[in-house]
């Protein structure tokens, strides 16, 4: 079996448990069977940290059940492949060839040496960020809940662990609604969601050179391209996201117009964050502005850095089309960023993942319009789109799908989250070589 096909069932078989365990009756709030669809569908969306969901979270399942989403968020967030190794090695076995070939893939690095270390940094990293955002969101939800200080601290483990995974499970029916103008939920919140879609190896490059510059050693950080390139895509997404929303929204008096201008700011910064690709939401997504819904699929679509927690075609894949078509509107037969040349086989790489996303799209938009044609067009692409980048976000509310449409949901849910390359490859097996070299011929583009 290929390292492709074994990544690909994995994500199968923890999809499936999860939905087993769902189904019991102790992980129901009502203590019944649960529904094989909606539990499939809470298994799917909790392991490719999507945070979609059929029923509400808070009410429906038991604290078991919430317990069971958690723990597939946390396995769906480190992916299938880290997590499996983890317990390797916490069990005492070396890994082995074929391992570090899986988790090369998995987390999108290069080399095979020191794998062991970088997935105990890893869990390292995830475990600081996690905690940190447990105590700080206790600040808010203690006193809320002084009554039932075990709750609050449920709470905040709950939404701490689904922010620093991208997933977007909340234990609120409203997401986080009330705390539009939350100065702590607001920071916190967004800073796990941003650092958890990051990537790792860009959080690590980050505590390299601010501890060189603590320490005061004089030796200069010499940051990767792909550090660059996710660093500075990130921050100029976020700010045109929040200019954008607080421009698309003020004048909607369902989102941003109703709230003064503070609490404005915050909820455009807010929106602005969560389709990269968290799910939570501080005002109605389903009131939103068709500017405002457009803005957050192209964003959602978009989606995190490689390496990390969110979904979506990446930052780098897009910086990489963007300076491809800087390079041929200037007419350069070489592609550079940051005084850096890209590969051809990474640009090759940059269109198919780009050209294989908006197939799925398009595919999956076609096949749910066919089975929901009560649902407006933007709702269902909307819904797509947050499902195939793993966002979580809707605007028109997933129960109000049918179940063929939700089914096509798990579908793209699973393919957003190991990945379209990942996926053929494993459908298709591994690329022969080819010795035959073809005639070139020139053809009109454009």
């Amino acid at each position: 079996m290929t390292v492709a096909r074994t990544i690909c069932l994995g994500f199968l078989a923890v999809i499936t448990v999860g939905a087993l365990l769902l189904m019991l009756p102790f992980s129901t709030a009502a203590g019944t069977w649960n529904s094989p669809v909606v539990a499939l569908f809470t298994s799917t969306s909790a392991v490719c940290v999507t945070g979609l969901s059929v029923v509400d979270v808070g009410k429906f399942y038991s604290f078991w059940g919430q317990l069971f989403i958690v723990l597939l968020v946390q396995v769906g967030g480190l992916g299938y492949m880290t997590a499996t190794t983890v317990l390797l090695l916490l069990l005492g076995r070396r890994l082995g060839l074929r391992d570090k070939v899986a988790i090369q893939q998995s987390l999108d690095v290069q080399g095979l040496s020191g794998l062991s270390g970088l997935l105990r940094s890893i869990i390292a990293t995830t475990l600081l960020f996690e905690l940190t955002g447990v105590i700080v969101l206790m600040l808010v939800f203690l006193p809320q809940f002084s009554d039932r200080p075990f709750f609050a601290l449920w709470q905040s483990i709950f939404h701490s662990v689904n922010s620093f995974n991208n997933a977007g499970f909340s234990l609120f029916s409203d997401s986080f609604v009330q705390y539009v103008g939350n100065p702590i939920v607001n920071l916190i919140v967004t800073g796990l969601i941003i650092f958890g879609g990051i990537g790792y190896q860009v959080i690590m490059e980050l505590y390299f050179w601010g501890r060189d510059r603590v320490t005061g050693n004089p030796r200069r950080a010499i940051f990767s391209l792909n550090y660059k390139i996710a660093i500075s895509t990130t921050i100029a997404l976020l700010i045109i996201g929040t200019i954008a929303f607080f421009i698309t929204e003020s004048q909607n008096p369902n989102t941003l117009g109703a709230l003064s201008l503070p609490d404005r700011l915050w909820a455009a910064w807010f929106q602005s964050v969560t389709p990269r690709t968290a799910g939570f939401n501080t005002i109605d997504i389903t009131k939103m502005t068709t500017a405002g819904l457009f803005i957050t699929i192209a964003l959602m679509f978009m989606g995190a850095s490689p390496g990390g927690t969110g979904g979506g075609i990446k930052t780098t894949t897009v910086r990489v089309l963007l300076d491809c078509t800087k390079a041929v509107l200037q007419g350069k037969e070489e592609v550079l960023c940051f005084h850096r040349q890209i590969p051809m086989p990474l640009i090759l790489k940059a269109v198919a993942v780009f050209v294989g996303s908006i197939i799925t799209v398009i595919a999956a938009t076609i096949l749910i319009s066919l089975s929901d044609p009560q649902l407006d067009f933007i709702q269902i692409l909307f819904e797509v789109v947050s499902a195939f980048a793993t966002v979580g976000l809707t605007a028109v509310g997933t129960s109000n799908f049918t179940i063929p449409g939700q089914l096509m949901l798990v579908v793209v849910m699973y393919i957003g989250r190991v990945g379209i390359l990942l996926l053929m490859s494993a459908l298709l097996g591994d690329p022969k070589p080819t010795f035959v070299d073809y005639p070139e011929e020139n053809l009109l583009v454009g």
